[in-house]
């Protein structure tokens, strides 16, 4: 993996290291499928909260390389699984992604006995 400048690490932390949609793209067999997705970057990963259940996290499985884009940024990358939100190892992530999706992550609509991210 190529390290980032200073620069170009200062510059992710000020555009992505909140709430941000990007676009997620995923493969089945030969066709892509790209959709957005709420976003939070941090230390070179981007972290999304899904369904475990979803397409797209299926598509991850069978396939582990992804793309992304956002404003004036792409890149491809390696999709991992961190399993339930709530999982003692995913402690400090799902704080920080609780805090950055604070506007819409208690909104009723989320069941955390069910979601990977």
């Amino acid at each position: 993996m190529e390290k980032l400048s200073l620069e170009a690490k200062r510059i992710m932390i000020e555009r992505f290291e909140k709430d941000n949609i990007i676009a997620l793209a995923t493969m089945e067999g030969d066709i892509p499928y790209v959709r957005n997705v709420n976003a939070f970057y941090e230390d070179g990963a981007f972290y999304i909260i899904t369904y475990a259940l979803s397409n797209k996290m299926k598509q991850i499985e069978k396939n582990h390389t992804v793309a992304i884009a956002g404003d004036w940024f792409t890149a491809h990358g390696r999709g991992i699984n961190l399993g339930y939100f709530g999982k003692t190892e995913n402690k400090d992530i799902a704080a920080k992604l609780k805090k950055a999706f604070y506007t819409w992550i208690d909104n009723g609509h989320n069941n955390f006995d069910c979601l990977s991210i």
